[in-house]
């Protein structure tokens, strides 16, 4: 038969128990949130990160354009000196 001292341990024991069991709970639930806002963080960065790859193509093939440009019309400017 239990005596009175263990059963107030055991209830000062069930007290705690219930006490870091809501804790954890409250704790998990805050980590499952950041977590969300950490992956929508990330995938945020990804679409920007591939939005300036995306401009970084854009400029590439601009001043590809316009060095091909450039070479195109010095030699029909050269051409048409040339035939004088």
């Amino acid at each position: 038969m239990p005596n009175k001292d263990t059963q107030v341990n055991l209830a000062v024991y069930m007290e705690r128990l219930d006490s870091y069991i809501s804790s954890q709970n409250a704790l998990n639930e805050n980590l499952s949130k950041n977590l969300d806002q950490v992956a929508t963080k990330i995938d945020d960065i990804s679409q920007w990160r591939s939005k300036m790859y995306g401009a970084k193509s854009i400029l590439t093939a601009l001043g590809i354009l316009v060095v091909h440009t450039t070479a195109i019309m010095g030699s029909f400017l050269a051409i048409i000196t040339f035939n004088k």
